[in-house]
């Protein structure tokens, strides 16, 4: 049984520049056409095959698709059960943005050979990173950090010309005010844009310093010292649904998950271990 075709296409609000598809095409056919900026995206299911540059091209799934600004492509059932994919449509400029930011100075748009990419790791956290946008329910700091470590690895990564990374001079400063605003702001929903904010750096840039720097992006240590505030409220006789709350969790579920990962257990069995 061929499956049913299903088309999402949505704007994150957060990230405003950023759109996003998922979609599964059993018949359809795209006619010849070309994107402003860059159509990012993997392949889950069936195949899709594509004209591109006068040339007839095969995406099977578990392949990444790069289509740079500008060029012209189509888009056509390479199955029967035609494909299931989800993109990232995002200006140019962001990845011209994030490439300058990344060599310290000014560098072209990013410029892909060719519109499949085979990598395993990258198509595994471009649909993990995706599904993350479309739920929602982790902080922004959270979705801006993994999508943007994630553009910055498929440059170095599969750019004809990658840029050299640079050294930033006055690093474990700039980092530790960002950790120091961490941990006295855990219960807002800061952005990665506020944090780079607070040391005049791109935050693409700020993510891989703080990677570097301490270990964990951003989003892992915000995720670390609510957890901590959360285990001291609990001990202090907080209820399990306030202490989501105050630790700026969205909700008791997602703090629990958390809280299992870091510690083991769940909030309700650490409460019944201090009595």
């Amino acid at each position: 049984m061929k499956p049913q075709e299903r088309v999402k296409f949505w704007r994150d609000l957060d990230l405003s520049d950023l759109e996003l598809l998922r979609a599964t095409f059993v018949h359809h056919s795209f006619a010849p056409h070309a994107h402003e900026g860059f159509a990012i995206g993997v392949i889950n299911r069936g195949a899709i095959t594509t004209s591109y540059r006068r040339e007839q091209v095969d995406m099977p799934a578990g392949t990444i698709i790069v289509i740079n600004p500008g060029e012209l492509h189509t888009g056509a059932p390479g199955s029967e059960q035609g494909w299931t994919y989800r993109m990232f449509y995002l200006p140019a400029g962001k990845l011209q943005q994030l490439a300058s930011d990344l060599a310290g100075a000014p560098r072209d748009v990013p410029f892909f050979p060719g519109p499949v990419i085979f990598d395993n790791t990258l198509a595994y956290l471009l649909t993990n990173i995706h599904m993350t946008f479309e739920a929602q329910i982790n902080p922004v700091v959270e979705r801006e950090s993994l999508f943007w470590w994630l553009m910055a690895e498929l440059i170095l990564r599969h750019a004809d010309d990658p840029p050299p990374l640079c050294e930033v001079k006055q690093a474990q400063n700039y980092v530790a005010r960002v950790q120091d605003y961490i941990e006295s702001h855990y219960s807002d929903d800061v952005s990665l844009q506020q944090l780079a904010g607070l040391v005049n750096l791109n935050p693409c840039y700020l993510l891989r310093l703080f990677t570097q720097t301490v270990g964990l992006p951003p989003h892992a240590y915000l995720n670390q010292v609510r957890i901590r505030q959360a285990k001291r409220l609990l001990a202090g006789g907080c209820a399990i649904a306030e202490a989501a709350q105050q630790t700026g969790f969205s909700d008791q579920s997602h703090m629990t998950k958390r809280f299992k990962r870091v510690y083991g257990i769940t909030p309700g069995q650490y409460l019944l271990s201090l009595n």
